[in-house]
């Protein structure tokens, strides 16, 4: 018996990386897959209905059950169809993972407003778009009086949550919608026994980060990689398992570490009986601890780079700045 038997989950973006893994790993806890990816290339573009019928193949034949849906997650009907298709080919529809993510990275004077929309699109938009359909039918069913365990997973990453990457204005919007998204979506669907949370991975190797000097390196055969895609999935899992208490969580996954996230959270404060003045704020806000982006760039990166200094790490930024300028005058 797995800890996912009978219950149907819609994977998106479950054609590569995380989410095929997601698919496979849910599939082999007993879980009947929705495998929907279109097959895009990492920017969005172009498309491969094969990439989602490949995973179905492997599915099946370890002996699951799954079928493939190629709808955009940015496509309102086609998010519609998504839903439509687990209960067209499972009768009902317990679980939606929201994968599904494109990068776009330049940086923000280069990056232009098609790119943007597009990458918040598919990130926050179609997270959107995947769970409201969902939701609908759950209220529909509850109303009916049919309660059962449901659940949302989304992902973010630390991209938006923690790490400030540069070039990823768009991406890091995106997660860090997201991740607002889930806490306000599990206060409105708790009445109709919908459970939402959402799974933060970091320093996973997929498409996305395989330029990230040491992401492409693996470790000696038989031991644990905390790089791996796979890392995520029993997250995810148990987070959609109907035994699961957890709702309005984000939990950030690296490896074998699993962390909760509190978000924007108070710090300390200075106060006044009035309008403060300029001169006054001056003086005052020096008391308040506060981070320092670059630092926390730093230590972001200190698994993939070692320690770097702050000249080094503005060199290193205002490389990656330079090149995504490159790469745009490339392309035009």
């Amino acid at each position: 018996m797995g800890s996912l038997d009978r219950r149907v989950v819609l994977i998106t973006g479950a054609g590569r990386g995380i989410g095929r893994e997601e698919a496979l790993f849910f599939a082999a806890e007993g879980a009947k897959v929705v495998v929907n990816d279109p097959g895009v290339a990492v920017d969005g573009t172009g498309g491969d209905a094969g990439v989602a019928a490949k995973v179905v193949e492997e599915i099946t034949a370890r002996g699951g059950q799954a079928v493939a849906n190629t709808d955009s997650v940015t496509d309102w009907d086609g998010a519609r169809r998504m839903v439509e298709t687990a209960l067209e080919s499972f009768g009902d529809l317990h679980i939606v993972v929201n994968n599904a993510t494109i990068e776009r990275n330049m940086g923000l004077t280069d990056l232009s407003e098609e790119d943007f929309d597009d990458v918040v699109a598919v990130k926050l938009k179609g997270t959107f778009a995947v769970t409201h359909w969902a939701a609908r039918h759950w209220r529909d069913r509850y109303q009916a009086g049919v309660h059962a365990d449901r659940a949302v997973v989304n992902t973010s990453s630390g991209s938006g949550l923690l790490n400030p990457l540069p070039t990823q204005v768009s991406y890091a919007a995106g997660n860090a919608g997201v991740a607002a998204l889930t806490t306000v979506a599990a206060l409105e669907l708790g009445r109709y026994g919908v459970r939402v949370n959402c799974i933060s991975p970091s320093m996973a190797r997929t498409r996305l980060t395989l330029t990230v000097p040491g992401m492409s390196q693996e470790p000696p055969t038989g031991r644990f990689d905390p790089l791996h895609p796979a890392a995520s999935a029993p997250v995810a899992a148990y987070l959609a398992s109907a035994s699961c208490p957890l709702t309005g969580q984000v939990l950030s996954v690296r490896g074998g570490t699993v962390a909760v996230n509190h978000g924007w959270s108070l710090g300390g404060h200075i106060h006044k009986d009035g309008l403060w003045s300029v001169a006054e704020l001056a003086e005052k806000v020096k008391e308040l601890p506060m981070d320092d982006p670059f630092d926390k760039l730093a230590q972001a990166l200190t698994g993939a780079l070692g320690t770097v200094g702050r000249d080094q790490l503005q060199e290193m930024i205002n490389a990656l700045l330079d090149q995504g300028v490159d790469s745009d005058a490339a392309s035009a």
